[in-house]
């Protein structure tokens, strides 16, 4: 029998409410819409997860009419997924779903025509003291020999400055503290998560720095993950994305990927297609997806459903996305972009107008949905220092979110960052120290 394996999400029911743990192992509570129950919100909670993983994904339910396992493909079809009288599940959930509900035209479509998938599991005995198998005779087993192997140890921090000479000239000298903390956060950035993680960066005004964090978040951690980052022009009205990074060898645009998506969702298709429609930043190690500048909204316009098919390209081809929102909160992708996000990243420079959009939005969005206002809470706020002389300002504002979000970080003045392509070698080294800060920041929730 061939085994049909998926990645697993799980939900516990308690009354009219739901804890929903994802497929990274973060649990997050799911409470229904007037217009659905319980059952419905865990199955609408499951199909965005679906969506943003780019594949089907395992429901896996139980509750007092016993356990159920649903296949929920990002299109949203449900399908149970029926299991042999002696394969035992691998967990367990309580959600109090029931045969009968998998007839519910609400739960999802299951078509007659739908087959039900057996999946075999194979149970490993529990491990024994002493590494013997289960079954063994003690009388006749060999002892346990030890291990030659040990894990690698991690990479810490390393001396700088006078504090490198000296380690290089064989003396003992501690890590600084700021060498410390820069160690640390680089660990952070380059984790490797199971799935792809997604970043907006998001503030609907324009000129407070946008592209900019989105450039400088997608190279940290490219430069430290080792890539497969890709930075998306998620922006109906002239998204300049594309004119601060570099153009790869094709001119095509996301509008470009669109009609192909289907094609590079195929089992077949290499992993390698996907570089003609991004273009690759050559020392930062990222790809963009770039919008076209040159079209009017009008005609660039991206509904749900088309960025849903594009959210499963990108997810199967990256480990990370790194969203340039733009600045039309209304839209579709918009609000679609704010759906299938882990974390929200929000900019603004030291100007009290732009601070004031900041903070809207943050309010905008704890009164959206129980989702966008978790999002809000544990947003990471970036106040850029714009001008030589605006540092004083900069503290100010940066006190002002403290409090009201999970992390608030300032950016300092750097000339690199006001115009021209982003590249993060040209900034100064106090600048990289910072964006390094925030990208941990940004990480640590992921």
């Amino acid at each position: 029998m061939s085994i049909a394996t998926h990645p697993r999400t799980y939900a516990t029911v308690t009354g009219p409410h739901a804890t929903f743990v994802t497929l990274d192992g973060h649990a997050e509570s799911v409470t229904p819409t007037a217009d659905e129950d319980i059952r419905q919100a865990v199955v609408r909670r499951a199909t965005d997860e679906a969506r943003r993983s780019g594949t089907a994904i395992e429901l896996v339910t139980s509750g007092d009419r016993g356990e159920h396992h649903l296949l929920i493909d990002p299109a949203g079809s449900t399908t149970p997924i029926t299991r042999g009288p002696d394969l035992e599940p691998r967990g367990r959930a309580n959600l109090d779903v029931g045969d009968e509900d998998l007839d519910d035209p609400e739960l999802g479509p299951d078509s007659a025509d739908d087959i039900a998938l057996f999946r075999e599991e194979v149970r490993v005995p529990t491990p024994q003291p002493g590494n013997r198998r289960a079954d063994a005779d003690p009388a006749t087993e060999s002892p346990a020999r030890p291990t030659f192997l040990t894990d690698a140890p991690v990479v810490g921090a390393r001396p700088t400055g006078w504090r490198g000479v000296l380690a290089g000239l064989g003396l003992t000298v501690k890590p600084s503290p700021a060498e410390q903390r820069r160690a640390k956060d680089k660990a952070v950035v380059s984790r490797q998560w199971a799935g792809c993680r997604t970043v907006a960066v998001v503030n609907g005004k324009g000129g407070v720095g946008k592209t900019m964090t989105t450039a400088m978040l997608a190279a940290v951690y490219a430069r430290e993950g080792g890539g497969n980052v890709l930075a998306w022009d998620n922006n109906d009205t002239r998204g300049t994305l594309g004119w601060r990074t570099e153009q790869g060898h094709y001119d095509t645009t996301l509008r470009d990927l669109l009609p192909v998506a289907q094609h590079l969702l195929a089992p077949l298709a290499g992993v390698s297609e996907i570089a003609r429609f991004v273009h690759h930043q050559t020392a930062d190690r990222y790809d963009v997806l770039r919008s076209n500048p040159e079209l009017l909204a009008t005609d660039q316009r991206i509904h749900a459903a088309d960025f849903d098919r594009l959210m499963q390209v990108a997810a199967r081809f990256y480990r990370m996305v790194i969203f340039d929102s733009g600045n039309d909160e209304s839209a579709q992708r918009w609000l679609r972009m704010i759906d299938n996000s882990y974390q929200l990243v929000i900019p603004t420079i030291a100007t009290a107008e732009s601070a004031e959009s900041a903070a809207l939005l943050l309010d905008a969005l704890r009164g959206r949905d129980q989702r966008s206002a978790a999002l809000a809470d544990r947003a990471v706020v970036i106040v850029t220092q714009s001008e030589p002389a605006g540092a004083a300002q900069t503290r100010f504002i940066a006190d002002g979110f403290a409090g009201h979000v999970r992390a608030v970080h300032t950016i300092p003045f750097d000339p690199a960052l006001k115009a021209g392509p982003l590249r993060f070698d040209t900034l100064r080294p106090r600048t990289r120290g910072a964006w390094l800060a925030v990208a941990a920041s940004a990480a640590e929730a992921l």
